[in-house]
């Protein structure tokens, strides 16, 4: 039996209702339908999502999510962070400040610089180097305002597969986000990262997924984007990761942070009332209470 995950540890996002920062990435829900169901279904926070899902002011943000009964916790920022040239302060401060000075929890992507998680190029030794000195210049920002930045392992991203993963392990100290699903897809086995690493996961992302379509992801055979719309995230318990292995694995060793639950969707239209991305999260949530297999 699983250690039970308490319910006031238990997050959520909006990529589960479709909301990203991708463009074209489909139809867009407003915060007002996701936030309401998100308090409906019993969570009790979130992550932010992409830039114009909420307020830009961290007094009106808090406030609407206020209204819902959910706490803000951080929220994902993708920022390049590879290249000489460019410096991700700027943009990490733009999103800090959002933030507010609710402590939360900056989930990073080091994102290409294109648009979308459909490509990504290889890095040669001084890519590696700006990569590891921005990223520590963002963590020690955020520490400043007293926020958390962790590295999200993340399909499409410079750090995807297990080797890049090993490499931030050993060339950085920044805590990672255990993102089940993104570390499957990109050849990192979690429950194993979970066991092995588990000193350096600061966050949790879970996902449950269709490992033969996360093959097909990872052999190129399919791209990213059309495997999330063909359902390669499934709501957990329905899917080949050992989410029970990783909770007990991470509460073995006094893991006390959050599981956030994504299960990233694609839509085509707007769901009817409490149907579509509603119903899988309430299966995940549902699986956590041991009430679904």
């Amino acid at each position: 039996m699983t250690r039970a995950v308490p319910a006031g540890r238990v997050a959520a996002a909006p990529i589960s209702w479709g909301v990203c920062e991708v463009p074209g990435w489909g139809h867009q829900l407003d915060a007002g339908r996701v936030l309401a169901e998100m308090r409906d279904l019993g969570v009790v926070a979130t992550e932010s999502g992409p830039d114009g899902f909420l307020p830009a002011g961290p007094g009106e943000r808090s406030a609407l999510l206020g209204l819902h009964g959910l706490r803000p916790i951080g929220g994902f920022v993708p920022l390049v962070l590879h290249d000489p040239d460019r410096d991700p302060l700027p943009d990490a401060a733009r999103a800090l400040e959002a933030f507010g000075d609710t402590p939360g929890t900056v989930v990073l992507a080091a994102v290409t610089g294109l648009d979308g998680y459909d490509e990504r190029p290889a890095l040669g030794a001084r890519h590696w180097a700006a990569l590891f000195g921005n990223l520590g210049r963002v963590a020690a920002h955020a520490a400043e305002r007293g926020h958390r930045a962790v590295l999200h392992p993340h399909v499409g991203t410079v750090v995807e597969r297990r080797e890049e993963v090993d490499r931030v392990l050993n060339g950085s100290d920044v805590p990672l986000c255990l993102d089940t699903g993104h570390l499957l897809i990109g050849g990192t086995d979690p429950l194993s990262l979970a066991r092995t690493a588990a000193d350096r996961i600061a966050h949790v992302h879970l996902k449950d997924v269709d490992a033969a379509l996360a093959e097909a992801v990872r052999a190129g055979r399919t791209g990213y984007t059309e495997a999330v719309r063909r359902g390669i995230y499934r709501p957990l318990g329905r899917g080949d990761i050992d989410i029970t292995g990783i909770i007990d694995a991470l509460e073995g060793t006094g893991y006390d942070g959050w599981y956030v639950l994504e299960q990233d969707t694609v839509l085509t239209a707007e769901p009817a009332p409490d149907a579509g991305p509603s119903e899988d999260v309430r299966a995940s949530m549902a699986f956590l209470r041991g009430e679904a297999a």
